[in-house]
């Protein structure tokens, strides 16, 4: 049987190609394919959902789209034997909310494939809290700690810093033991990186400009999402048998590096997807998020906000004007 509910959905026009967004009614009928049906409880906001919104950036590659790429909620009807009605479920990543209608509505349908039990630990607002940037921050340090780093390695280098990824992998990383340097090119976030756990804070500039093809040994590993020159210098500063865990590229796509701390100090750049990553390793990563996060920091970082006003939120988190993660409770 349908049912009409409501969703943020983003239309564009054939003609003149300029998209356009609001709240409307919608059916059950006109969700996407999939095996699952969730009663959506928590969603947040990401920079890639404030850049469909805004259309920025041409992230939304199909239309109709119902933005929101993470998703918290409760089984309502399934056709997979993995999920029963009533389980609770999370979602990140997989194309939602860019090819596949996503969290900013009171229905989602997705593939069962693309769903993880919600941790114990954690309630879906706080799943939402972590979000796409804490659970990237948590598959980074789980490659890490895969490639054998230990707090006894030394310090552990994480760039971007005062972004997303950056905030959770110092938390977690500080929160297990770790010495935590903290690279950022805004020095008023100083309390605000040293209260999430690091000791050092590093000037960006002394990063993102031309290097060394190989430098001092600082670092025993590194967390970086900014990519370029930056990763490339950081590549050059880490210490013999380290490794640096790559998922971003704020700065650029490019490698401008060498093969020298590959070949001569037997460094290990390692990339990290969070958007079609395999179950077991996102299991993993939600299962460290869920022993090591500090949920006192993660409070102090978030914010409810109202998922009615997502156009204005949308616009003051692409101008830089929201700080820390916003968590919408889907009504």
């Amino acid at each position: 049987m349908s049912e009409t509910f409501d969703a943020y959905v983003i239309t564009r026009d054939e003609e003149t190609k300029q998209q356009s967004g609001g709240w409307t009614q919608v059916s059950t009928d006109d969700l996407p394919e999939g095996d699952v049906t969730i009663r959506v409880r928590h969603t947040t906001m990401n920079y890639k959902d404030a850049l469909a919104i805004t259309g920025k950036s041409p992230v939304v590659r199909r239309f109709p789209m119902v933005p929101g790429i993470d998703i918290a909620g409760e089984v309502v009807a399934s056709d997979s034997p993995d999920y029963a009605v009533g389980d609770e479920v999370i979602m990140n990543g997989w194309g939602v909310g860019e090819v596949h209608w996503g969290g900013y509505a009171t229905y989602a349908r997705m593939k069962s494939d693309w769903l993880l039990k919600k941790p114990a630990g954690l309630s879906g607002a706080e799943c939402m809290a972590i979000g796409t940037g804490g659970y990237t921050a948590a598959l980074c340090v789980q490659r890490l700690l895969d490639a054998g780093l230990t707090p006894e390695s030394g310090t552990v280098l994480v760039t971007g810093a005062s972004g997303g990824v950056g905030s959770f992998a110092i938390s977690l990383l500080s929160s297990m033991g770790f010495t935590v340097a903290a690279s950022t090119g805004r020095a008023e976030e100083e309390p605000y990186l040293r209260g999430l756990g690091a000791s050092e804070i590093v000037d960006r500039n002394t990063l993102s400009g031309k290097g060394r093809p190989l430098d001092k040994e600082l670092y025993a590993g590194a967390v970086d999402s900014v990519g370029s020159t930056t990763l490339a210098n950081v590549l050059s500063q880490v210490k013999y048998d380290g490794t640096v865990a790559a998922c971003g590229l704020a700065q650029g796509f490019d490698l401008p590096a060498t093969v020298m701390p590959f070949i001569l100090r037997g460094v290990t750049l390692a990339g990290v997807d969070s958007v079609m990553a395999p179950k077991a390793r996102r299991e993993a990563a939600y299962a460290l998020l869920d022993k090591h996060l500090d949920r006192a920091k993660l409070a102090e970082i978030t914010q409810e906000a109202d998922i009615r006003n997502v156009d204005q939120l949308a616009a003051d988190l692409i101008d830089g004007k929201v700080r820390g993660r916003l968590v919408f409770a889907v009504s």
